[in-house]
């Protein structure tokens, strides 16, 4: 049999384009997932469901490619968790739905995108989404994403202390973080309806499984894309133990920023030198596949609260805060009053949140409960990794280097950052919260170097990969696609997911970005070229 599409990753993105191709009855899709597939949703595991555990992020457990990348030398490999699993990242990320930024979608434009401006991209991201609190020209109510905010009720002190620390500084409140002026403190934006993750797979696909026209294969491995006379034929694949061929007329990479570009270069299209190295044949010389890493960096003021303040909401509400449950009030704002707009963010959460590399803050002597953190992020990075290949198998994980902080400017905004969270935590907000900062110690806040050697060891990443397919016209030698998300000089060949980001969201989310992507370019797909 051969199909009308192919969709290699049954992630946040490809399982929106699974939902909008199958809507066309004269197209056949396949959906091809490497990890786990979950058709009825009374057998999905509690570590998909619920919103309150991150555990699927676990390097054991079998949601996530347990990937390990590099952030910064001073700290080697980490873990990096990527959704192995129908859903993708949307079946075992923190659930929030803070859009990019209108200016992001404008700046994407302005590097000769056009059809990727503000826009232009918000009827796609009103189609994506139920708000369920917000009626207005900015926001859907007939979508298969559910989107509220967690605002009932600030009763844990150390968010209601970080809240006013925000205006006592002088930022404004923001109702609506997915409206045209984002930029301030608020409340983020969820697909968390009480306590479940509303994740792709079940908002998206699981609505139109019994389409005869769409097929969801799960534990498939793709192996690489079959490419003929510079045409994509379909793709090799592997389940069971056995290799064999899927026959397509398109083909559709949705596996995300590290396993997409992998695949292409795979398939004898990327940076020629590199792919002789590991004896493949260069179909395409191009130098773009694989650069352009783009990823969200945290760096996390820690302090110890006093005896008796509780960083744990009420357990028996679906709302509550918990341990496992990310922060939901966020400031975004500007590193400095030269910055053209908003490209820094923070907030607050438990430092013991049961993610390893987040307890490695504390001290011996400050116990769990009792440490929190403020994590300053970085929205529009200036510097950029690369994902390289260290072998033609396709089983061996590609290397990649997120080049964490290598670049003067992004240092100097961090380190203003943390001064600022420093801050806060001296301001009367903090005053029956706030016993002591646990790091960054006072000695190394004063001091650039010291402070610059501290966040390359503790910077935290984000499960935000982009950019590494990156749109852009002729004129950009790095470009992989061109705006409609096709690969330059393959016929019938998309890519479809975070990857084709030229730049990072800076509003340092990318889940909702990503849902849209694929709502855009569904579009395109269907009808095999760019829409009229």
């Amino acid at each position: 049999m051969k199909w009308d599409v192919v969709i290699v990753g049954g992630g946040t993105a490809g399982c929106v384009l699974a939902r909008r191709l199958a809507e066309n009855r004269d197209l056949s899709v396949l959906v091809l997932e490497a990890g786990p597939d979950y058709p009825d949703p009374a057998l999905l595991p509690d570590e998909i469901k619920f919103s309150g555990t991150r555990l699927a992020e676990d390097p054991g457990s079998r949601h996530n490619w347990a990937l390990r990348g590099t952030m910064t030398e001073e700290q080697g490999p980490v873990h990096v968790a990527q959704g192995k699993v129908i859903g993708g990242g949307s079946s075992i990320n923190g659930q929030a739905m803070q859009r990019g930024f209108p200016q992001d979608f404008d700046d994407w434009a302005r590097l000769g995108n056009d059809e990727w401006s503000y826009a232009k991209v918000l009827p796609y991201f009103r189609k994506s989404e139920h708000d369920l609190d917000i009626r207005d020209e900015y926001h859907g109510s007939d979508g298969p994403m559910p989107v509220r905010r967690k605002s009932a009720g600030l009763d844990l002190p150390f968010q209601q202390a970080f809240h006013d620390a925000c205006l006592l500084a002088g930022f404004n409140f923001v109702a609506d973080k997915n409206g045209r002026q984002p930029v301030g403190v608020g409340v983020i934006p969820s697909n968390n309806v009480d306590g479940v993750r509303m994740s792709a797979a079940m908002m998206y696909v699981n609505p139109v499984r019994h389409q005869l026209n769409l097929t969801v294969r799960g534990e498939v491995f793709v192996r690489k894309v079959l490419i003929e006379n510079g045409e994509a034929v379909g793709v090799e694949a592997e389940s069971g133990g056995e290799v064999f061929r899927v026959e397509a007329g398109r083909v559709v990479l949705s596996a995300g920023a590290v396993r997409s570009p992998q695949l292409i270069m795979l398939s004898g299209i990327g940076p020629a030198d590199h792919l002789r190295q590991f004896g493949i044949a260069p179909l395409l010389d191009v130098p773009g596949v694989g650069q352009n890493l783009w990823n969200h960096l945290s760096v996390q003021a820690t302090f110890k609260v006093k005896d008796g303040v509780s960083l744990l909401g009420d357990p028996d509400r679906a709302d509550a805060i918990r341990w496992l449950d990310a922060a939901r009030f966020y400031l975004h704002f500007p590193s400095d009053e030269s910055a053209p707009r908003s490209d820094m963010s923070m907030w607050t959460t438990p430092v013991a949140d049961g993610r390893k590399d987040r307890v490695g803050s504390l001290r011996a002597d400050v116990p769990a409960g009792q440490a929190a953190g403020i994590c300053c992020g970085l929205g529009l990075p200036e510097g950029s990794g690369y994902v390289r290949l260290t072998s033609a198998d396709p089983t061996m994980q590609p290397e990649f280097n997120y080049c964490y902080l290598r670049h003067p400017d992004d240092r100097r905004r961090v380190r203003a950052s943390i001064r600022v969270a420093a801050g806060f935590l001296e301001s009367a907000s903090y005053k029956d919260i706030y016993d002591y900062r646990i790091h960054p110690t006072d000695e190394v806040l004063e001091n650039n170097d010291a402070l610059d050697h501290w966040m390359r060891q503790t910077a935290s990443g984000s499960r935000h990969l982009s950019g590494t397919c990156k749109m852009g016209p002729d004129t950009d030698p790095m470009a992989v696609v061109d705006q409609y998300c096709r690969v330059k000089g393959v016929r019938g060949l998309w890519v479809v997911d975070a990857s084709v980001m030229p730049r990072i969201p800076g509003s340092g989310g990318a889940h909702a970005t990503v849902i849209m992507i694929g709502e855009r370019a569904a579009g395109w797909i269907a009808a095999g070229a760019p829409a009229a």
